[in-house]
């Protein structure tokens, strides 16, 4: 018998985002963590994430949006990255696929779901 797989790190595409919950249910059932750069992800049941607050990009794009809209040219707008990230950890998923998180990632975490 081979090695079997311990994860599963979500790639951001709508097709997979679209069968989001179905990969965390087989996930679950067969006790894989899941690792996104996408806080959904890890809300819904996947292990952790790290990547962009998207509430702070959204509230970024609102304000090239008002700078458009009050005469600012599109293409003198610098392009802006992210500055802004989330580590989030679901405990609950942890303790579903027999996983102990260190309390020193824990402590790291934004955002700890029990």
């Amino acid at each position: 018998e081979g090695e079997r797989a311990v994860a599963l790190i979500s790639v951001l595409t709508g097709v997979v985002a679209s069968q989001r919950r179905r990969i965390v249910d087989f996930a679950a059932k067969s006790r894989l963590a899941i690792m996104s750069a996408e806080s959904r992800w890890t809300e819904v049941g996947g292990l952790m994430s790290y990547g962009p607050d998207y509430a702070d990009l959204y509230r970024r794009a609102a304000t090239y949006v008002d700078k458009i809209l009050k005469g600012a040219k599109p293409a003198d707008l610098p392009v802006e990255q992210p500055t802004k990230f989330e580590f989030i950890i679901n405990l609950k998923t942890a303790k579903q696929i027999g996983l102990t998180i260190p309390p020193n990632v824990l402590a790291r975490a934004d955002k700890v779901i029990k």
